[in-house]
């Protein structure tokens, strides 16, 4: 008794991703080679000499801490997007907005602490370099509060809930990418002023 078995092979579901979620990584690795280009010339320049070392401002221990505390904020957003709390989702995505301001306005508080050491933008490279990644970085968390703005006009229109959780997912994971980038670039420029 023989019998004839078929072996059909299912089809693979091929790998898939929301295309805005597939931009929004393709952007943050952007800024990664960006800052990665940056902080290799930072650690090339200093090294061919003529480089003014200076102590980092006290604000940025702050500035660091505030967005540590926002990234907290935001994550707990998310959580209560899954949980279709929606006035949370409200409360806590406007804080973190709040944080991210707070972070940018001490920043301006860094860059006058800066001037008070007499390190400028212009002038010794060593100072160049904080300004420009400090500014840089605050260019993309401005890019954030935007989009963490967005999500708040969304929440209040009821588009953001448990069965529609892109958009904050998104911004949440930026969020989190700029916070840990200013972490990388804060620890960085502790260790190598």
């Amino acid at each position: 008794m023989t019998s004839d078995f078929k072996i059909v092979e299912e089809a693979k579901r091929p790998l898939s991703m929301h295309p805005k979620k597939f931009g929004l990584w393709l952007f943050m690795i952007t800024v990664v080679m960006i800052f990665a280009s940056l902080t290799s010339a930072y650690i090339v320049r200093q090294a061919e000499g003529n480089w003014v070392v200076f102590e980092l401002p006290m604000e940025m221990w702050v500035t660091s801490a505030i967005i540590a505390i926002s990234s907290i904020s935001m994550q707990m957003a998310y959580f209560a997007a899954k949980k279709d709390a929606l006035e949370k989702v409200k409360l806590l995505v406007t804080i973190t907005s709040i944080l991210g301001v707070a972070f940018l306005v001490g920043q301006f508080f860094v860059w006058g602490a800066l001037v008070d050491q007499n390190i400028f933008l212009v002038g010794n490279p060593s100072g160049s370099f904080l300004y420009i990644l400090s500014g840089l970085h605050g260019l993309h968390l401005v890019s954030g509060i935007i989009f963490l703005i967005i999500v708040l006009i969304s929440t209040f229109k009821y588009r953001v809930h448990s069965k529609n959780l892109a958009q904050i997912q998104m911004c949440t994971t930026y969020w989190h990418f700029l916070g840990g980038l200013w972490i990388y670039l804060f620890v960085f420029l502790l260790l190598n002023h």
